[in-house]
Formats: structure tokens, sequence, C-alpha cells
């Protein structure tokens, strides 16, 4: 297969991609949209498409809300490609990609990442034992395949997923033992000048209300302010209490994948309130390479309304139409996401020296300060001192807990220590899928 040119290229099939292919196939251009996943949704409305009454009863209404998008995503005149990995994003542009383990390429007028939002990894010390996992990825299977966890589960962490994910386990009939949020009241305190504001968008408010509400009533037990959280074998430490589980879930709240927008050169701006890193993007869309567009929670974390909005925007944008009615909606519908963010701040920026903190070289917080007081003053030096983010998953799980190592460190702010460079492959790629694409371009 050659090359193939179109109007505008996708990357992702979450509610932004999804909502910005069927308004741009709606204003007549010719949309492909690349996807890793084998069906559409994205992490947010993963499998709904083959989701039951039983699993919507499960999920909840806003899960449900899902399958009408993904329904009119088939219905447009797009060319799909699920299980397709993007690897390399030119401003050209163009997209790398490999799919059924070839290598091909897309050529576009415009291209828009909309690559959504990861969990925040939470490096605490015992976090990489067995029957501990992230509580994102315990949804993900609850969704994608029914798995509901046998024995007792903890959840431990902050973030209003933290509540949803408890509230759907227990739908699911899991036996929820504990929920240790690391929030306490002065996060309310901090929180309370952001709620007239966050009144624009009063249902999100009900929502989180009505979450709280589901769990006191299933007897649930919720404890605010915890600190110092271990993990031992089999148990949670907090303080001189042990809490015993079979399945341990940690959250920190999700962060905007970055890694296709810094590997084209996009400038990003630090959030301090969740204390991450998101692309510089526009009301419309727009990033400064003018054929660049970015929506989504890949642009900052909003939620899937709004992220099916700004791909709505998005659309337009490449379309070449205005969409001054659909900004106006998605200013409601991030209203909310101040208070959220102040309310639910990250647990533990800077990891404890017995943390594992890079999964893939076994790097504890003690090896990165080690290297940090060596001389490594950022984290590309990281790199070379301690090969902290050299591994499979290219930094995207350990960045921002190394910087905020590094930044502890030399008496910084991780705002000041700035993150990896990212260059292509963003992700692993064969040499026999590199020399197939040389295959075809030289027609061979």
């Amino acid at each position: 297969m050659g090359i193939v040119s179109v109007d505008l290229a996708i990357i992702g099939a979450g509610p932004a991609g999804m909502a910005a292919a069927v308004e741009a196939a709606g204003h007549g251009l010719k949309v492909c949209v690349l996807d890793d996943q084998p069906e559409p949704g994205g992490q947010i409305y993963r499998a709904v498409e083959r989701a039951g009454p039983e699993m919507d009863a499960i999920l909840g209404d806003d899960y449900a809300a899902g399958r009408a998008l993904a329904d009119a995503f088939r219905a447009a005149r797009v060319d799909y490609r699920p299980g397709s990995m993007v690897w390399r994003t030119d401003p050209d542009p163009r997209i790398a990609y490999s799919r059924a383990g070839r290598a091909e390429t897309v050529s576009a007028d415009r291209v828009l990442i909309a690559a959504g939002a990861m969990e925040r990894a939470m490096p605490i010390p015992g976090a990489t034992r067995p029957r501990v996992m992230g509580a994102g990825a315990a949804q993900g299977l609850l969704k994608a395949s029914g798995l509901v966890p046998e024995g007792r589960v903890v959840l431990a962490g902050t973030g209003p997923l933290l509540l949803l994910v408890a509230v759907q386990l227990v739908r699911a009939g899991a036996d929820v033992a504990a929920i240790l949020g690391t929030n306490d009241w002065r996060n309310h305190l901090d929180a309370a000048p952001l709620l007239p504001r966050a009144l624009a968008n009063h249902k999100e408010l009900a929502k989180g209300i009505g979450l709280y509400r589901f769990l006191r009533s299933a007897g649930m037990p919720i404890r605010t302010g915890i600190r110092d959280l271990r993990v031992e074998d089999g148990k949670v430490v907090v303080g001189d209490d042990v809490i015993p589980y079979d399945l341990l879930l940690l959250h920190d709240g999700i962060v905007p994948r970055t890694h296709l927008p810094r590997q084209l050169g996009i400038r990003h701006v630090w959030h301090g309130p969740q204390r991450h890193w998101h692309p510089d993007v526009g009301p419309a869309g727009r990033t400064e390479h003018e054929r660049i567009l970015i929506a989504g929670d890949c642009a900052g974390i909003a939620g899937a309304g709004a992220a099916a909005l700004s791909g709505r925007i998005a659309g337009r944008t490449a379309a070449g139409r205005e969409s001054f009615d659909l900004v106006r909606r998605l200013e409601r519908a991030k209203a909310a996401r101040p208070l959220l963010d102040t309310l639910f701040p990250p647990t533990a920026p800077v990891a404890p020296d017995d943390a594992v903190v890079c999964r893939c070289e076994s790097l504890t917080g003690a090896d990165i300060r080690r290297a940090a007081r060596d001389g490594a003053m950022g984290p590309n030096q990281m790199k070379a001192f301690a090969r902290a983010g050299m591994g499979p998953c290219q930094g995207r799980m350990c960045a921002l807990a190394t910087a905020e190592l590094i930044a502890d460190t030399h008496g910084l702010d991780a705002a000041e220590v700035g993150v990896w460079r990212v260059r292509p492959p963003v992700m692993p790629v064969t040499l026999g899928e590199l020399a197939a694409m040389d295959s075809q371009r030289s027609g061979g």
C-alpha cells in the first residue's frame, strides 16, 4: 500500500477523535482515523459497542452515552483504521504508523492529535508488588472483559476516577473493603473560592456528590487525609494501621498523553494544581504548527463531554468553519475543572527514596536523587546518568516523578526542570516494518 493522502488525519478514536471525524466528514472532508485500539471508544468508552444493559447499569449513564457517538462515528464516511500504532508525526504533516506488522504512512492537509490521557503513576513504597494495579486499569478490564476482582479490594489515592471506579466495582458485586483518600480538608478550603465558577457546570458537581452518596449508602468506609502510604505483602500500612487486601488499586489522577505533541516540538505549559505538562492549545484546537490540531484530554484534562465538544470544534477548524457556539459550550463544560483539580491534588509528587520510580530500569527514588546530586540537572541528563526513561515506556510512567525528584534535590520547582525530549519512534517499531516502508516508497 502506498502513501495515503487525506484532508484530515486523526490520531485516536476516543470521544474527541470520533466527534472530530463525524464533524469533519459532515463538512465534506476526506478523513482518516488511526487508533491503536481494536474498536472505537478510547479509554472512557472502551468496548461501549459490545456493552449490554447489564454493563450499562454497572458503568452508568455517562458510559452508555458514548454509544450514540460510536454509532455516529461508524455511520460517518471515514477511513477508520483500528489497531494502528502511530510512532512518528511530522509537521508536513505526515504520520508513520504500524498496523498488522506493516509500517505505513498517511499524508494529510491537517493532523488532529486526540491521544487522550493516562493514569499518573503513583510511586509509593511497594507499589510494584503483586496484586497491586492502577484503578483505571481495573476499570478497563471491567469494561473490556467484564472482569470483576475477587476478594477484598482496597482503593487508595486521589481523584474523581477513584470514586467512580469504587462505585462501578460495588455495582458489579466486588467486595470493596475501603477507600483511602489522600486529599483532606485543606484542599476543600483551597477549592472553596472556585465554587461559584464551577456552578456553571452544576451537573458535573451533582455527579460527584452522587458518587459519595452511593458509597456512603453502601456502608463504604472512606478515609481522607491519608499520608505515608506503604504497601507490604497483602496489606496497606497507614501509620499504625494495617489494612489487608486481595487487590490494591492505586490512582493518582490522570494526565495528558503528550509524547506525540512533544515529538513535534509543540510548546507545552505547566499545570500547577495537577503538576503536569500539557500542550499549548488555542480555543479552536490550534497549535503553533498551523497544520497540527490537538483536542480532548490530550490538550488538558476535562472529561469525556468536554473532549467530544473540543473534537467537534477541531473538526470544524479543519473544515475552515467557525464554532463560536461550541466554544461557549466547551467553556461551560470545563467550568468545574479548576475546582476538581484543587480538591484532588497529586498524592505525593516527590517519591520516597525506597519507592520504585522507573519500573523499566528498576530505579528507586534514592537512585534518581543520587544521580541528581552527581550532576544531573534535568530529565535529559538523567537519561545519561541513570537511564531513567530509557526503557520500553520511554518515560511515560516515570517522567513526572523523575522531574519532581530532580527539582526537590536541587531546590527547584518541577516546572523549572522541564521534561524529556521526545524523538521518533515514540513507540517500538521493528526493523522489518521499517524495511517494508522503504519498499513501499521505492515501489518494490
